[in-house]
Order: C-alpha cells, then structure tokens, then sequence
C-alpha cells in the first residue's frame, strides 16, 4: 500500500473539515470608559495581556489591529467562530460590547474595480 493511498481518507476528512476551520474577520466594539486617556504604558500593558492570553488560544484566533476613539477601542481580529472572540475577551478581562461579522472589505481600490 502506498502513502498516498493510506493518506487518502486523512485528506478526504481534512477537506471536509476545512470550511469550519477557516477564519473570519470581525469587528469587535469594546465600551471602556476614558480609554482615550490612558497612557503608552498602560496601552503597551493592555496588549501584553491580551496577547499572552492569545498566545495560550492557539492559531484559531488573531488580533489584526485596534483604534482607541473616545470611550471605545474598536478591534479587527481574525477567528474561526465568535465563541472564540467572546473567549478571549473573558479570559483577558475585556469587555467585548458588540461583536460583528466583517461581510466585505472596500477601500480606494474598490471604485477601480471592473465588473
């Protein structure tokens, strides 16, 4: 018997599996109170938490990028499910007020686009 032939059904479960691993992007709007106020150091120290509690999820999660404005940072993560991002907001001790599903991405380029 060959390896690709023993691999086989481990590759057909693998691609079936897939779709349900594959991450999505998602906005989430954290309220905190004076959040605009805190300094580099308390901000470089929100982070480090954040990210070591990441770094234990695992690979099924990822934070892209914040914007701290007024009372809210607003967060761009990748993840394979929202249980994941409500998880990781829980276990850093982040509120995560509301959590959406990114449906497409425009910018500049998108007026170039040809149909």
């Amino acid at each position: 018997m060959s390896l690709k032939t023993t691999l086989a059904p481990l590759a057909l479960a693998l691609a079936a599996v897939a779709p349900a691993m594959a991450q999505q992007r998602f906005i989430i709007e954290r309220e905190m109170p004076g959040v605009s106020k805190m300094s580099a150091e308390q901000l470089r120290d929100a982070s480090r938490g954040s990210n070591a509690v990441l770094k234990d999820m695992g690979s099924d999660i990822q934070w892209v990028q914040s914007f701290v404005a007024g009372d809210r940072i607003y967060c761009l993560y990748n993840a394979t499910s929202e249980a994941l991002i409500r998880e990781h907001a829980k276990r850093a001790g982040l509120p995560a007020n509301r959590i959406t599903a990114v449906a497409a991405t425009i910018d500049p380029t998108t007026a170039r686009a040809t149909p």
